[in-house]
């Protein structure tokens, strides 16, 4: 017999008892004998009996899946958080589809279709850089699908989020930049529709007003911040009138593609520049000289988000919950700053 084609009914069959009692065994159901358990156990195992998980799961109404939408999955915070979501939902009883908008808002709507479609029971996003439109999210809550934003987040009513003080952490790198004696200080930013890059520009500009730096608008460079823009950025940066010794990244690949610059035009780092990261992506590390950087746990992120998700999926008081979680970052100091004082 094919193992694909074994049902309750065969099994009910060749032991001689009905199939309702097959069922409630392989469910561990308590109206069931431990004894009769055992037999129809071994039996399923021994035909290679496979449940339809799915059949089943649609009876409960659920998928038992969770949907995960992030930028890029090669970027470490992103895979880090993947780690620490599918850990989270595995315990649980939970599968995983993960899925990359790869930054663009048009594949972000079709990749949110794709996962109502797949009757996911809740979802896990990072918004991409194009996400100005927010009707697909809107959409999520019309089909009341639960839903929680992880690092990147919107402002539309009724989210929960769990995100880190992006503003603080900000604050901290510049503030570093600051102590180390950097009085010009550049800013390679993020789109500003975007919360996080938004709150980090903030958190930039809060440090120069508090210990009375001067603010240049020209020193904010915006981009896409992919590890070219680092090249670009500097020379836009290198073309002004004034004389630039500390430059904050809003993230790591971007602040990667400056140094490489940099050294390529033998501008010395730290001595000329000292430079600050954010996100502590792996090659941070290794890079020469290697990169300070705001340290954020996208594992502990992953694990934090997918509880809240799950929490919303199983109590229904909580599915239109507005809640934000904040996770703990910290400044890890490498040789990019640490310019003698």
């Amino acid at each position: 017999m094919d193992t694909n084609e074994v049902t309750i009914h065969h099994i009910a069959e060749i032991l001689g008892i009905n199939s309702s009692t097959v069922s409630r065994a392989l469910n561990n159901s308590p109206r069931v004998t431990q004894k009769t358990k055992d037999k129809v156990l071994k039996k399923a195992t021994e035909l290679g009996y496979q449940r339809n998980h799915l059949a089943s799961n649609l009876r409960k109404s659920k998928t038992f899946t969770l949907g995960v939408i992030v930028p890029r999955i090669s970027r470490h915070f992103f895979a880090s958080a993947i780690a620490g979501i599918e850990e989270t939902a595995f315990k649980a009883g939970y599968n995983v589809i993960i899925c990359q908008s790869l930054e663009s808002l048009e594949r972000e709507q079709s990749i949110i279709n794709t996962l109502l479609a797949n009757r996911v029971d809740g979802v896990l996003i990072s918004i991409s850089m194009e996400t100005k439109n927010y009707d697909h999210l809107k959409g999520l809550k019309q089909r009341s699908i639960p839903f929680v934003f992880f690092d990147r987040h919107c402002n539309i009513s009724g989210n929960s989020k769990v995100v880190i003080d992006d503003f603080d952490a900000a604050f901290k790198a510049t503030e570093h930049l600051i102590k180390k004696k950097s009085t010009e200080i550049a800013h390679f930013s993020g789109p500003q529709n975007l919360e996080i890059y938004k709150n980090r520009f903030l958190g930039y500009k809060a440090a120069l007003e508090k210990y009375s730096v001067p603010f240049r608008e020209e020193l904010v460079i915006t981009s896409s911040l992919m590890e070219h823009d680092g090249a670009e950025n500097v020379k836009k940066m290198l073309a002004l009138p004034y004389k630039v010794d500390g430059l904050f990244c809003a993230n790591d690949v971007v602040a990667i593609g400056a140094i490489q610059y940099l050294k390529s035009v033998h501008v010395k780092i730290p001595e000329d520049i000292a430079i600050v990261g954010f996100s502590n992506e792996t090659t941070s590390s290794v890079i020469e000289p290697a990169l300070t950087t705001i340290n954020q746990s996208g594992l502990e992120i992953g694990n934090v988000a997918t509880s809240l998700l799950l929490q919303k999926i199983s109590n229904e008081s909580k599915k239109n919950s507005n809640e934000t979680i904040i996770v703990k970052t910290n400044l890890i100091e490498r040789k990019s700053s640490l310019r003698k004082v």
